[in-house]
């Protein structure tokens, strides 16, 4: 095997991705299809390594499947406008500074719920108490997990 000629395991080891993952981003039109050996075993190169690269730090800053896609599809066009790739960014920032701000309601409400339990039985544990009656959390947004 020559240095730019990778199966999917050095792939996956190189990279920190699983095998699964990058048989699914073949899947799904991520990564291109590699070629394959005459034995149909997969052989991955340099521009594969890059390209995985790019969806896992996308992946990182929490940024779905579709935009990775569409910021891949901008990659390809390097004279065009960078507008697009700035809004996707943008929407991404606010959906994190959303996030954030609901993770500090749940401290907060938290803090409350723990501070307020004194430790005696489970009758009278706050924590058992809060958890059973929205009505005692002042958490506003029950519906969405985090």
């Amino acid at each position: 095997m020559m240095n730019d000629d990778f199966t999917i395991g050095r792939l996956a080891r190189e990279t920190a991705c699983k095998v699964q993952t990058i048989r699914y981003y073949e899947e799904i039109g991520l990564m291109p299809q590699p070629l394959r050996t005459a034995g149909n075993q997969r052989r991955y190169g340099p521009s594969h390594v890059a390209r995985l690269a790019f969806i896992r730090h996308g992946r990182e800053l929490g940024f779905p499947l579709d935009a990775i896609r569409q910021f891949l599809s901008l990659s390809d066009e390097p004279d065009r406008p960078c507008e697009a790739a700035d809004r996707m960014a943008r929407a991404q920032l606010q959906a994190v500074e959303s996030r954030i701000a609901r993770l500090q309601s749940l401290k907060v409400e938290l803090e409350r719920m723990i501070e307020q339990c004194k430790g005696g039985r489970i009758a009278e544990c706050r924590v058992i108490e809060v958890l059973a009656d929205h009505a005692e959390c002042l958490h506003e947004n029950h519906v969405e997990p985090v």
